[in-house]
């Protein structure tokens, strides 16, 4: 049996791919990934920690994507559809009116090549991919080809027989859009294949990949518009209550998240199948998941969909430990559990129970006394440790902001006078947490104009980039001697 990368002691990175630095309107998998891989090499960090990779709406949100199964087509890297000979030119990008519109063009050029260069070989592979995949992919690539159909309206906006799939109009649908449907399907196969290089080059190197598994799923998306019996919806498929988060440090009205709550009493009569299903996909991605939300699994916040704030909610308990039970014996995805907010007893039962590690974030570690569970001192080493994460402030930003009190604790607590970031990221790996993730932004010394998302701020995030003369050679000494004097390089600590 595979042993889990959380049994030893190692350093990790948070970078979203579209965060690498070349690429039309993101980055992607291509060249700058592997680039950012051979760095990671270089430094002895071994785990790459990512958000989600599906595809997100406007808003760019990786934590509300299309598809649960689907990988995000603009980070198909087009170079590499070049080189295979199914793109000859990559047009100009100034003649189109955005990014995505020339990914999305360049992707269907990709396709007319693959139909009309293929090898038989290669047009097998992509036969054999969509049969493998068929159980997600056929409504997927269908939902797909409707919402470009109907100008990426939401699919309750759809007609009422397509929006309730009748089986006579889907049927109709899949014969008058099976172009868009087929190349749907195309481009999840080059992502899949482009991705599963990637991952076999890390694993090379001795890096492993992080996923990430928003525990809810976007109400404009594949999985409930062709799934609705997991979720609780109305008879127009309309949720009556929404997920999000109460009042807590990062709104004083909370999150309202938007996204429908799961009808957890079907899916337990059902062995948790959906889920099972989308276990499967993301261990054929990673090599390691962290659960987003993960005290959804013990109680969710359930707010009235027809109200505009997180703050009149409540919780609803949710059957986790069954959940877990069923689950694991055929899951050997290794998990991390995102414990942090509102964190009751039984979340922490839950977590114990089933031996996940939960995080810690050293950015709220220095705001009240010595018993502050995010203080080094009072970590259990079954545990990963971060200074923030993607919904904080860069920790150069963070201590620009801190209260006078807040920074005598800090320096008190480190004997010194602060050197941020790099005293936090020094205690993050000496401490006896296994495994330590430090954001991309804090090894670069960057501040708050670098960040990655701001929690209930709707326009403006997922953007960041980074840029490679940002990764001097003395970042990599630096990241490569802590690594090495605090025994993070993933090696057993009995060799």
């Amino acid at each position: 049996m595979k042993i889990s990368p959380l049994t030893q002691r190692r350093a990790g990175v948070l970078l979203h791919p579209t965060a690498l630095p070349t690429g039309v309107g993101n980055g992607d998998i291509g060249a700058d990934a592997y680039r950012f891989i051979d760095f990671l090499a270089d430094c002895h960090i071994t785990l790459w920690q990512m958000l989600p990779i599906g595809i997100t709406h406007d808003d760019l949100s990786p934590y509300q994507c299309q598809s649960v199964h689907a990988g995000n087509h603009l980070l198909i890297n087009l170079q590499d559809l070049q080189e295979q000979g199914w793109l000859t030119t990559l047009p100009p990008v100034e003649d189109f009116p955005h990014a995505r519109a020339y990914r999305e063009h360049c992707l269907a050029l990709a396709y007319e090549g693959f139909k009309q260069q293929a090898t038989p070989l290669e047009q097998n592979a992509f036969s054999e991919f969509c049969a493998m995949h068929y159980e997600w992919l056929a409504d997927f690539a269908l939902f797909r080809a409707l919402r470009l159909a109907h100008q990426n309206h939401a699919w309750w906006d759809w007609s009422p027989a397509l929006r309730d799939r009748d089986p006579q109009a889907l049927a109709l649908a899949r014969q008058q859009h099976a172009i868009a449907i087929k190349r749907c399907c195309f481009e999840q196969f080059i992502f899949f294949q482009q991705w599963h290089r990637l991952k076999n080059y890390a694993n090379h190197k001795g890096v492993y990949l992080l996923g990430d598994i928003p525990i809810f799923v976007a109400e404009d998306s594949a999985d409930v518009w062709a799934q609705r019996q997991n979720f609780l919806l109305d008879e127009t498929g309309r949720p009556h209550l929404v997920a999000g988060v109460p009042p807590d440090y990062f709104s004083a009205t909370g999150q309202r998240w938007g996204n429908p709550l799961y009808d957890w009493d079907f899916m337990q009569q059902d062995g948790f199948r959906w889920w099972s299903a989308r276990l499967k996909t993301l261990h054929d991605l990673f090599d390691v998941a962290r659960i987003d939300h993960f005290r959804g699994f013990a109680a969710c916040w359930a707010i009235p969909a027809t109200e505009t704030t997180a703050v009149n909610g409540e919780w609803l308990t949710v059957p986790g430990d069954t959940f877990f039970r069923t689950i694991l014996p055929t899951c050997s995805l290794p998990l991390i559990a995102e414990d942090l907010g509102v964190i009751t007893e039984d979340v922490i039962a839950l977590r114990e129970t089933y031996q996940f590690p939960g995080m810690k974030i050293l950015q709220f570690a220095f705001d009240s006394d010595a018993y502050n569970p995010y203080l080094p001192h009072n970590y259990e080493v079954n545990s990963v440790v971060y200074t923030g994460t993607h919904d904080n402030d860069t920790t150069l930003g963070w201590f620009n902001k801190l209260l006078p009190a807040q920074r005598d604790f800090l320096s008190r607590y480190l004997h010194k006078q602060p050197d941020m970031p790099w005293d936090l990221i020094t205690i993050a790996f000496a401490s006896v947490a296994k495994t330590a993730i430090i954001p991309l932004q804090d090894m670069l010394s960057l501040d708050t104009e670098h960040r990655m998302n701001t929690p209930s701020v709707t326009q403006g995030n997922w953007r960041w980039r980074f840029e490679w003369q940002w990764l001097s050679p003395d970042i990599i000494e630096k990241l490569a001697h802590l690594v090495s004097f605090y025994a993070r390089e993933g090696r057993d600590s009995t060799t």
